[in-house]
């Protein structure tokens, strides 16, 4: 927390000097301007060449200030966003605020644990993590928490993410260069589309002409004005007119080269400086550089590449200004020129454009993680085995407050799947939640909530929040029926870390409990590690039938003074006490 505050007073020191260069400068432009302006005036009126100099001095002076006035106010504007990132950063650890993309369009129903384990939406476990500003990056950290590593892709990330968590400065530069110029699906999707295209291919006496006529319309105007040759004057003027012509039957393909998105231009520079940024760092971890050296795929870096095309489309841009489209075609056809080199380009390097933005997103995703890793520094990074050996001591749930929760350790080494009973509000589905996130968290080579965890990574399935689907109409009880399936078909084919709220509740009690005893049996069968909650305590007599695969464990409630005490300690056996009834009558219910 200290170090936002330390990096938000420095900022915004800095943001204050800035803000000062920049009005300054907007005065000397305003100036000497100004001053030019004059001094051309004095020339025509005496002819004398010094004012001609001192005037063009000035125009020069002028430009170089405005180039000048560009770069303070881009440093600003990128000051500004680091600043706002540290504040985002010091009110989410002070008030729990959560000032970050929360990734609804990512929610997917049917999916084996993200939808029951809430991982997109307000409040969710992506919208903690997220730290990401291109479209890349986002979609990124939601591939990645919807997916389970291999042991060494997670020791690999591990060390990835150990590796950059203390550079905060350097995350968050490189955040905030992503967060200049958003980018947006639209796009993204835009730039693929181009990158995609056919490549347009002008003809060879097109290409010739692109060439001889600029020449020939410089020598005829070095005539005319230093000559006076009236004749070369009309031929230049014949040119020009030749040269519109020309341009303008390519005007189809001028137009089709450019893409619909306004602010294409800024987001490949905001792009090349991203990449700049990896392509200059020094990385020791394995992944990052593997994903440093995608960089180097051609013979120039991918910062370079991207830049050129930035400035390419901004100059093919120019031919939408009703003044410099003109002007320009007519002496050099010089969007001839710059259609030729968008085609080079995309010759020599559409194909890398989407391996390239797709670092830019592996970065960002480990980028998020790592903020995660610096802003939990109790969490630790689980030991990865392949002995089928799962321990959690003080396991708690990411998304809770240190201050509010409640840690428990739980160990897979003997028993490999447990039946968890509790009273209502005692903390059985807050569990299994806590077991299922930290579990993929381990998965993808992220730090989990616990004092010391030793994981054997697996997939992860998870019912708990199923419901009726009118449109596709679909029962509850039908729907959870197809995900079991679901779950069983996966499992004789792999073993994996299941976990069950409550199932079957759209039937009757004795078909519940005869189900869920048979679906506790086929766990058994099928090797799954995990846990099964339930309000039946019969059903916990099938750890009877298994008592070295299956446990009993238990939450347990008290009432003291009248109240209900919950001290959502994870315990052995089952449960012994109820509290429906209790808080039904509290309530006026019964």
């Amino acid at each position: 927390m200290k170090v936002y505050e330390n990096n938000i007073a420095r900022l915004q020191e800095e943001a204050t000097k800035l803000a000062v260069s920049d009005r300054r400068l907007s005065t000397a432009r305003l100036l000497t301007i100004l001053a030019a302006g004059f001094l051309f005036y004095k020339y025509l009126q005496t002819e004398e060449f010094l004012f001609l100099l001192s005037g063009l001095l000035a125009t020069i002076t002028f430009f170089m200030l405005v180039n000048k006035h560009r770069s303070v106010r881009w440093m600003h504007e990128l000051v500004k966003a680091k600043i706002q990132i540290n504040e985002d950063e010091h009110s989410f650890l002070i008030k729990g605020d959560l000032n970050f993309d929360s990734g609804d369009e990512f929610v997917q129903h049917d999916h084996p644990y993200s939808y029951d384990l809430d991982f997109f939406g307000d409040r969710s476990l992506f919208q903690t993590l997220n730290r990401t500003g291109t479209v890349t990056g986002k979609r990124k950290l939601a591939d990645t928490l919807q997916s389970i590593k291999s042991p060494e892709q997670i020791n690999e990330s591990q060390e990835a993410i150990r590796e950059i968590t203390p550079q905060v400065e350097w995350r968050q530069h490189l955040l905030a260069l992503a967060r200049l110029n958003p980018d947006t699906y639209e796009s993204y999707s835009d730039l693929m589309k181009w990158a995609g295209k056919q490549r347009t291919k002008m003809l060879g006496l097109l290409n010739v002409f692109s060439f001889i006529s600029p020449v020939l319309m410089l020598v005829g105007l070095g005539l005319y004005f230093f000559y006076s040759n009236e004749l070369a004057g009309r031929i230049s003027l014949l040119l020009g007119l030749i040269n519109l012509g020309v341009v303008a039957s390519q005007i189809a393909a001028i137009k089709g080269e450019l893409i619909t998105s306004t602010k294409i231009e800024h987001l490949l520079r905001q792009y090349s400086f991203l990449l700049k940024e990896i392509e200059k760092h020094s990385f020791q971890s394995t992944q990052l550089k593997n994903l440093q050296n995608k960089l180097q795929s051609t013979h120039r870096k991918a910062s370079r590449s991207i830049h050129e095309l930035s400035l390419l489309f901004g100059r093919l841009e120019h031919v939408q200004n009703i003044f410099a489209g003109p002007i320009l075609n007519g002496l050099f056809t010089y969007h001839l020129h710059v259609l030729r080199s968008l085609a080079k380009w995309r010759r020599l390097y559409a194909t890398h454009i989407e391996d390239w933005l797709e670092v830019i997103g592996e970065f960002e995703q480990l980028n998020s993680l790592a903020n995660f890793t610096h802003n939990n520094p109790e969490f630790v990074f689980p030991d990865i085995n392949s002995e089928q050996h799962i321990q959690f001591e003080n396991l708690g749930h990411p998304l809770i407050s240190k201050e509010k929760s409640v840690t428990n350790s739980i160990d897979f080494d003997n028993q490999k799947f447990f039946i968890l009973t509790g009273s209502n509000m005692s903390g059985k589905s807050t569990f299994l939640r806590t077991l299922g996130v930290n579990m993929v968290l381990a998965g993808i080579g992220a730090p989990v909530y616990a004092s010391k965890a030793n994981v054997h990574p697996m997939p992860v399935f998870v019912s708990m929040r199923l419901s009726d689907s009118l449109s596709d109409s679909e029962s509850y009880f039908y729907a959870e029926v197809k995900r079991l399936k679901s779950i069983m078909d996966h499992l004789d084919n792999e073993q994996s870390f299941v976990l069950l709220d409550e199932i079957l509740r759209g039937t009757n009690s004795d078909d519940k409990r005869n189900g869920t005893m048979e679906v506790i049996r086929k766990m058994v069968e099928k090797q799954a590690f995990g846990g099964i909650a339930t309000h039946d305590l019969e059903v916990c007599n099938v750890t009877n039938e298994h008592p070295k695969i299956l446990s009993n464990k238990r939450f347990e409630v008290e009432i003291v003074n009248d109240e209900l005490v919950f001290d959502y300690k994870l315990r052995e056996g089952i449960c012994e006490n109820k509290s429906a009834s209790f808080i039904m009558k509290k309530m006026g219910v019964i």
